[in-house]
């Protein structure tokens, strides 16, 4: 995955408002994104991808709404890579990998853990005026 994401040449941006029918759309949006890029639905990353957008929209939802009525989803693709972030504007950042051992089982912890298994990575990258966040994936393909 030496694929850097500002290189791919994929970019697909999701504009979401913070509410629950905003899960659907972002899984539905993501299927359809990898269907665009060429991988087909029953490759192994597909499911985990649904889940890990599922959970990271559901957390805004629950989590950042109050501050951060909007959600965006960007998704991009490269030779043999697949990434997405989740955006809000709520400034608290998430420590991804202490999850594991700090809220195992949660949903955040299986995130991770699933990003882990297919070898892909995950990381918070604070927006640049620090007033909010984007949770990126990276999945290989």
């Amino acid at each position: 995955m030496a694929t850097g994401v500002q290189t791919m040449p994929y970019r697909h941006v999701l504009n979401l408002v913070a509410r629950g029918s905003a899960v659907r759309i972002a899984r539905e949006t993501t299927e359809l994104v990898l269907l665009e890029c060429g991988v087909g639905l029953r490759h192994p990353s597909v499911g985990p991808a649904l889940l890990i957008v599922a959970e990271l929209v559901t957390n805004c939802v629950r989590h950042a709404a109050h501050m951060s009525p909007a959600i965006k989803v960007t998704y991009t693709h490269g030779p043999g890579v697949f990434a997405f972030a989740v955006q809000d504007r709520h400034p608290y950042q998430p420590a991804l990998y202490a999850a594991l051992t700090n809220a195992p089982g949660s949903g955040l912890a299986t995130v991770v853990e699933m990003t882990r298994e297919l070898g892909g990575t995950a990381a918070v990258r604070p927006d640049a005026d620090g007033g909010g966040k984007a949770i990126w994936i990276t999945l290989p393909l």
